[in-house]
């Protein structure tokens, strides 16, 4: 079916959100929007911190029920629909806010939205290199088919039924890693006030080596039939190992053996936003021949560390933790802030008894295996609702 092609300037007003000015501390403090609470289709207000805003510039950066919130940045093009339950909620510069016109349905654009998204379509409207931007000028001449109203609504709502269940799916997950949060927190306290008193060491000291990453010019596509590849910064952004984000190396270019990432490796991101940078994840399986990238450090324990690594990486990412190690990052002013390993050295690391952290991995692992086949259920889902997106979305519902 024949749909005509608008992009989205024709059907929708955009604004991009504040910048916050420390220098220009006016106004009244007002909570806003952050790159972290977009999620696929929900905002998470959880977390959300306080900027001041004046008076003239309350219409400006405000949300009203309906709205499209949409990154900029880190996972530029991720969407979400304001649902209006904070009525002075506002956004900043990370956030672009998508005002749809009456010709064009919400949900029915973050849905189209998201399918270009996981099938690569919108590479063509970021900029930049390692880290992707989804800039005013290239989101507004983004361009997609446009069906009647009626239709618009129709598809919306197929998909959202099927979208459900994925949620479905995604909240046990999120159930399972609260449960590991809480059995950390009864075994060991709070990391950062230390409340059982554990021994206190610095990282520098259980560490054999801090393994650096190498980013080489890849092809615009993930590996496949055994290649060489290099994992982008999404393989390890939310704390949870994703090979599946990488980038194939090109058949001309050398691979390098010795940065292949292997099971038991903990890849820790040393460069990203403010909110995202200090991700650690674990590698608890991976294919072959994917390399480690220049923005990811691998810690490699000391041999004699009495530390076990399921332990390690819970503990730095505690949300107390990993705040008190973000606060290390570093770097220019509009640069993407750092952290270096010799900061990261100095990083103090709580050591209960190495029995306790055993039995606390024994633990972790089989909340994992449910995990796990959980996981399996949510990949089936995530391949039926990628086939029943490109049925809709060419008209073939």
């Amino acid at each position: 079916m024949s749909w005509p092609i608008v992009q989205l300037s024709d059907v929708a007003e955009q604004c991009l959100g504040k910048m916050l000015d420390k220098q220009k501390n006016k106004g009244t403090p007002m909570p806003y929007l952050r790159n972290p609470n977009v999620r696929w289709f929900e905002v998470d207000t959880s977390d959300l911190q306080m900027m001041p805003f004046e008076d003239h510039e309350h219409d400006r950066f405000g949300l009203k029920e309906g709205d499209i919130v949409i990154c900029e940045g880190g996972e530029a093009g991720r969407a979400a629909i304001w649902d209006g339950r904070l009525p002075d909620l506002k956004f900043q510069k990370a956030i672009h806010r998508v005002r749809p016109k009456s010709q064009l349905h919400n949900r029915y654009f973050v849905h189209r939205l998201m399918a270009d998204y996981h099938a690569g379509r919108l590479n063509d409207y970021y900029t930049g290199t390692t880290i992707k931007h989804f800039t005013g000028k290239n989101l507004k001449r983004y361009r997609f088919p446009l069906p009647p109203l009626s239709e618009q609504k129709r598809i919306a709502e197929i998909l959202d039924r099927a979208e459900a269940l994925r949620a479905k799916r995604r909240a046990a997950l999120a159930l399972l890693d609260e449960l590991t949060q809480s059995i950390f927190l009864d075994m060991f306290g709070d990391p950062v006030s230390n409340p059982m008193g554990w021994k206190r060491v610095k990282f520098g000291d259980i560490l054999e080596n801090i393994d650096s990453g190498w980013s080489p010019k890849c092809l615009d596509r993930p590996v496949r039939n055994g290649e060489w590849g290099v994992l982008k910064l999404g393989a390890v952004t939310w704390c949870e190992y994703d090979p599946s984000e990488n980038k194939a190396l090109p058949p001309d270019v050398e691979h390098r053996p010795e940065l292949e990432v292997r099971p038991g490796d903990l890849l820790f991101t040393r460069k990203n936003t403010y909110h995202l940078v200090a991700a650690c994840a674990l590698v608890r399986d991976t294919p072959p021949r994917l390399m480690l990238p220049d923005l990811v450090f691998r810690f490699r324990l000391a041999n004699d560390a009495e530390i076990d690594s399921v332990f390690l990486q819970r503990l730095l990412v505690h949300p107390a933790k990993r705040r008190t190690i973000q606060k290390l990052a570093g770097g220019s002013s509009g640069s993407m802030p750092n952290i270096s390993k010799a900061k990261l050295k100095t990083v103090v690391i709580e050591l209960p008894p190495l029995k306790l952290q055993k039995t606390f991995a024994a633990r972790v692992k089989g909340i994992e295996e449910i995990r796990e086949s959980l996981r399996e259920s949510t990949r089936s889902l995530d391949q039926l609702f990628a086939s029943l997106q490109h049925r809709a979305f060419r008209g073939e519902l």
